[in-house]
């Protein structure tokens, strides 16, 4: 029998649709704000599909919301390490988990939770062990997590089976969540893990914006702009991608935030999702995003701001792509991604979508989900 060790972080991504971009210290300003727990959830998809093989799996996992109840939700033989005994789970806790899986030595670690979370296993377990994480946070710039839920479950029933053979050292990345809510992006690169590597399964690491696409960044945001609508509430996602658009109105913006132009100015700065849901509920509204740099995700990565509900009422004919010709590039042919926890909302925008590329240029691109 295989030992799977499960490891949950049951505050990571609450941060995400009440626009603090992160939950590290800020999970009391995150539930005031009404946040709800994101991972538990998350890391029951994975288990659903680990279901199928469950007879040949014993989990291995820590108390309550960190993998004992969801693993016994999904009808697992569970064994349970330790109990937690903080009221919100800390950084310790995670790495305290890890360490005493290391000891079990179990043949695999699923964890749920975001780049923080990756960054506690890699301080816990080094390159000792074979981890896979299951996307949950707000931002995930590490390349140890899969695709989606979904795809973790896959992943890791590969593995367990010996279906997958290769196991790739990838890039632990995490930046400085206090620097990330003011608009600067600080990674850091903080060692590597083992993960069991498929390449239709895991992410990319995020790449950075390069110099040379800043006069291509401008000719989409001059097109965008001389096609707006009036009367019409447009919704500007995160990114560098789109801060020219509002340089070129001369407008204030957050950099990482999501921010709401109306005939041409300001009405709402770095807004969460109850504030887009009250903005869109009465006007005809447009959301303009780009995906992120080397990963193709156009939801679900550092924009929970733009849950379900708002991508639903919204429409698929209203997102506006734009992406410079150098960015569908570096994807290589890989569709974009979505992963918005909605498998009805990923299914809506599973297909092709329009991608401006520059200044009257356009093009047609695959979503995947």
């Amino acid at each position: 029998m295989k030992k799977l060790g499960l490891i949950v972080n049951p505050i990571a991504g609450m941060g995400g649709r009440v626009g603090l971009k992160g939950t590290d210290g800020v999970v009391k300003r995150a539930l005031e704000l009404g946040a709800l727990p994101r991972a538990p959830q998350r890391a029951k998809k994975a288990l659903e599909v680990l279901k199928e093989i469950s007879n040949e799996i014993e989990i291995v996992t820590y108390s309550g919301d960190m993998g004992e109840r969801e693993a016994k939700e999904c009808g697992f033989k569970t064994k349970i390490i330790t109990a937690v005994e903080n009221e919100f789970t800390t950084s310790q806790d995670t790495i305290n988990a890890a360490r005493k899986m290391l000891e079990e030595r179990v043949d695999l670690i699923l964890f749920a939770g975001g780049d923080g979370t990756a960054r506690d296993i890699y301080n816990a377990v080094k390159e000792e062990m074979v981890v896979l994480g299951i996307p949950a946070g707000v931002k995930i710039h590490s390349p140890v997590y899969a695709q989606s839920p979904l795809r973790a479950g896959k992943l890791a029933k590969q593995y367990l089976q010996g279906k997958v053979k290769l196991i790739k050292e990838v890039e632990v990345l995490d930046i400085d969540e206090r620097a990330y809510r003011n608009g600067n992006v600080k990674t850091r690169l903080y060692g590597y893990l083992n993960i069991p590597f498929e390449k239709r399964y895991v992410q990319n690491r995020k790449a950075g914006t390069p110099l040379s696409e800043k006069a291509a960044q401008n000719a989409i945001s001059l097109d965008i702009i001389d096609n707006m609508i009036e009367d019409t509430l447009y919704i500007i996602g995160p990114g560098s991608t789109t801060r020219p658009i509002m340089q070129n109105l001369n407008l204030p913006y957050t950099l990482l935030g999501v921010d709401l132009i109306y005939n041409k100015q300001i009405v709402g700065l770095d807004v969460t999702e109850k504030e887009l849901l009250k903005h869109i509920s009465d006007k005809p509204s447009k959301l303009i995003i780009t995906p992120i740099g080397g990963q193709g995700y156009l939801f679900g990565r550092g924009n929970q701001q733009i849950s379900p509900e708002v991508i639903k009422q919204v429409g698929k004919d209203n997102i506006i792509v734009i992406a410079t010709k150098e960015k569908i590039s570096n994807l290589q042919g890989k569709p974009f991604l979505v992963d918005t926890g909605d498998i009805k909302i990923d299914e809506m925008l599973n297909g092709y979508i329009r991608v401006i590329t520059g200044y009257k240029e356009q093009m047609i691109y695959p979503i995947k989900t």
